[in-house]
Order: C-alpha cells, then structure tokens, then sequence
C-alpha cells in the first residue's frame, strides 16, 4: 500500500509541475486561442524572463563577454532585440527602418528599451497574422516555412540566447530572477 501511495504521490507532484510549466506560457489573459495563443504565451514567458534577467545583471557587467571575439552581455540582448524586430518580416510584418547596432548599444537603460521595444513588435507582429495564416509559407533562409514554423524559430532563437545569458549571468555570480529561492 505504501508503494501506491508514494507511486500517486509522485505522480501528483509531477501532474503539478507539467501544470505549473504549462501555465508559465500563457500568462496574458487577452492572447487568442489557437497557434497564435501558443506563439504569444511563448513570447510571453520568453519577455518576462529576458527583462528581468536584463533587470538582475548590474549596469557594469553589460560590456562583459566570455573571451575575444564573443558576443558581450549587451551585445546579446541587443542581438535578440534586432532579430525579433527582423524575423516577424517573414510573416508579413517588415522591421523598423532604424533598427540598433549590437556593438553601439551599451546602457543598461537603452538596451532595456530596445528589449522591451522588440517583444511589442513581435506580439503585435503575431497579433496581426490570421488564424487562417498560420499554414501560408514564407521563404526564411533558402526554404519555405509555414508562418506556423517561422513563429516557433522566433521563440526557439530567444531560448537559445536566453541560454547563452544565463551562463553569462551564472559566470559572473548573477541568479536568475525566477531561480531564486
């Protein structure tokens, strides 16, 4: 009986953890249903944990970089801003016309900006594309890719540089906001 009982409780804390994931993505109550709904909760998390990983590292760490030749702190976050104001191109939405250089952004305060700047854009960029849309095909990078797909490489390349900040982070002695305690 024991077994049983500590197989069920397993199971629930499991059940509660996959419930609690799958909650993180969805955390803006006027996103839609749908693939769009899913794209958005992506962006959604991937925003709250970029500015408050942005937020967490201090203003002096912004120009550090791993060794010579890689990208610095800033550099990153200004990476990601630049790309989520370049991919939704592929999805009907072209990038402003004035779009920030990584290596001149380097305040703390102006990349926030172009940080947050981007994930606007992206969520509108989403938020412009129709239901009926998600399966039309765009040519990204030498193939065609249904919007469907080119929405999940957007939010797969954020995970990616979140990644690459949260080592930068943990090398310089910076938790994560959502890892704390």
């Amino acid at each position: 009986m024991s077994k049983i009982i500590s197989k069920l409780s397993v199971a629930l804390v499991v059940a509660l953890f996959v419930a609690s994931a799958v909650g993180q993505g969805a955390e803006k109550s006027d996103s839609p249903g749908g693939v769009r709904g899913e794209i958005l909760g992506e962006v959604d998390a991937l925003e709250k944990k970029y500015v408050g990983l942005a937020d967490a590292i201090p203003a002096d760490k912004y120009g550090w970089r791993p060794g010579e030749g890689v990208r610095s702190v800033s550099e990153v976050f200004v990476h990601v801003a630049v790309a989520n104001y370049r991919l939704p191109y592929f999805i009907g939405t072209p990038p402003p016309d004035a779009l920030p250089a990584e290596k001149d952004v380097t305040d703390k305060a102006e990349v926030m900006k172009h940080l947050k700047g981007s994930f606007e854009f992206v969520r509108k960029a989403v938020m412009n594309m129709s239901e009926d849309e998600i399966e039309k095909t765009s040519k990204m990078f030498g193939r065609d890719r249904t919007y469907r797909e080119i929405g999940f490489f957007l939010a797969g390349h954020m995970h990616e540089h979140l990644g690459q900040l949260i080592a930068y982070s943990r090398m310089n002695g910076i938790v994560p906001p959502w890892s704390q305690g």
